[in-house]
């Protein structure tokens, strides 16, 4: 048998159908005539005969049912992914933690550019905007959350560590490592005071930082602070801000912070929103795994 194509087999469905060459053919838009040439090449194809002809129509022979359900089968696949493309466009709003900004950008940039008709709009904000209200389309969290009308998945879990730049480290920590009782001799760059709470920054503490010179509610510029020799800083190990600086062992490991990707459940069905939601977890799956 040659591979049967999906032309192939429209011809056949349109047939079984209509109950006859000249309606298939008018849905097909094709004449009679050529519909019929185009199934008898079907059936020389397969080596027997698949429709019964009569004065009264057409008739599938039974052992013909079984390609039937195979051309619906690609019918409604081929109908999905119509769909699917025809609603590939608009804006996706994207929120994350101020701190995963430039790591999600990269995803979603990659992203717009495989679906040009999707424009994003990706926040960096601390503060956990309300999804339910549709503050966002999709948002990955640091902490769970309690709503029945969300879709929450456990994205990945990332290490802190503690970074310094390599001026600061030349001049103050040549060791590179902090032992018990040294981080009260070296100053800190963190986050403001409505966030110590978080692990990290308790994390900063538990090891004896007492000084924080500069502190802001932005990632952008506590890495600048710390480039710029103003202290040492506390970052995910796979955040790219860290590429230049230096990583400081210490005594007591960093915390492990999971992330959730969170989006309504209104949204399930949005080919746009599945699409993101995939391409998300792909890349952090993907550096996850180059991390290891």
């Amino acid at each position: 048998m040659e591979i049967l194509s999906w032309d192939d087999l429209r011809i056949l469905l349109a047939v079984h159908r209509a109950g006859s060459f000249l309606g298939a053919g008018k849905v097909l838009g094709l004449s009679t005539s050529t519909t019929a040439r185009r199934l008898d090449a079907l059936e020389a194809s397969v080596g027997h005969r698949l429709v019964h002809r009569s004065q009264s129509g057409t008739e599938l022979n039974p052992h013909a049912l079984g390609m039937v359900q195979l051309a619906q089968a690609l019918e409604h696949g081929l109908d999905a992914l119509r769909r699917d493309q025809a609603q590939m466009a608009g804006t996706l709003k994207v929120s994350v933690p101020d701190g995963m900004a430039p790591m999600l950008a990269r995803s979603l940039i990659a992203f717009a550019q495989d679906h040009p008709g999707i424009d994003i709009e990706l926040s960096g904000d601390n503060r956990m905007v309300d999804v339910a209200a549709r503050e966002a389309d999709i948002a990955i969290r640091i902490a769970r959350s309690s709503s029945s009308v969300l879709v929450e998945k456990h994205l990945a879990s990332f290490r802190f560590g503690l970074f310094a730049s390599q001026d600061y480290v030349r001049r103050h920590l040549l060791s590179r490592a902090l032992k018990a009782g040294e981080a009260s001799a070296h100053p800190f760059v963190g986050l403001d005071e409505r966030w110590k709470a978080l692990p990290h920054e308790q994390w900063m503490r538990e090891l004896g930082a007492t000084r924080f010179p500069f502190r802001s509610s932005s990632m952008q510029a506590i890495t600048e602070a710390v480039l710029l020799g103003a202290g040492i800083g506390a970052f995910l190990e796979l955040d790219p801000r860290t590429t230049g600086l230096v990583r400081i062992e210490t005594t007591i490991p960093g915390p492990v912070q999971p992330f959730y990707l969170v989006f309504h459940r209104d949204l399930r069905a949005q080919p746009h929103v599945r699409a993101a939601v995939a391409a998300i977890e792909r890349y952090v799956h993907s550096i996850s795994v180059r991390r290891d």
